[in-house]
């Protein structure tokens, strides 16, 4: 394996870990990156890299953050986004990865990336449904300020330092797993 394609690895899981948060805005990010040819993308998916791709993408990117500030209109579109996160994290590892065997490419692809982008947006979609019962939505665009911002700092990170981006996902990840053993109920003895 060379350097090209583990450092593509890193880019395509850091991507995964922010389509968890926001299931657009990472898709934006390397529709921007591979625009600009600031990273280039695999030979099938170079319509990322389109002017049409990174106008409708950014579009949706607008919408998708405006929308997460409305309370209840956040958990509907949570509905929606935990199966697209799973298909846009496998879309995003598999447009990047470079020089694997297409095999291990989807695998790889749906493993980590779809099972990454699932785990944070699970995690995220249960959080705010924890928030709109406790708080009557009141205390979800703090939510989604977070996400947000956690989404665009890990996609710029994914681009510009993919082994950075790989780190910050091991921490998201790590975070998230302590939080939801915190709040797992604890089992009699």
């Amino acid at each position: 394996m060379t350097s090209e394609t583990i450092i593509s690895i890193f880019l395509g899981i850091g991507l995964a870990a922010s389509v968890g948060f926001r299931v657009f805005l990472p898709l934006f990010a390397l529709s921007l990156a591979a625009y600009f040819n600031v990273w280039e993308l695999n030979d099938n998916w170079q319509w990322i890299g389109s002017l049409a791709a990174l106008i409708t993408l950014g579009v949706a990117t607008v919408v998708e953050i405006f929308a997460y500030f409305i309370p209840w209109v956040d958990n509907l579109l949570d509905s929606f986004a935990v199966p697209l996160a799973a298909i846009a994290g496998t879309a995003v590892m598999v447009s990047t990865v470079a020089d694997l065997d297409p095999v291990v490419t989807w695998s790889l692809a749906i493993i980590a990336g779809g099972g990454t982008a699932t785990a944070i947006r699970g995690a995220g979609a249960t959080g705010r449904l924890a928030s709109s019962t406790t708080t009557g939505g009141l205390a979800n665009p703090i939510l989604a300020t977070v996400e947000t911002g956690t989404a665009t700092v890990v996609s710029i990170a994914s681009i510009f330092a993919p082994i950075l981006a790989a780190v910050l996902v091991i921490i998201i990840l790590i975070v998230i797993f302590r939080i939801y053993r915190s709040l797992r109920p604890k089992a009699k003895t």
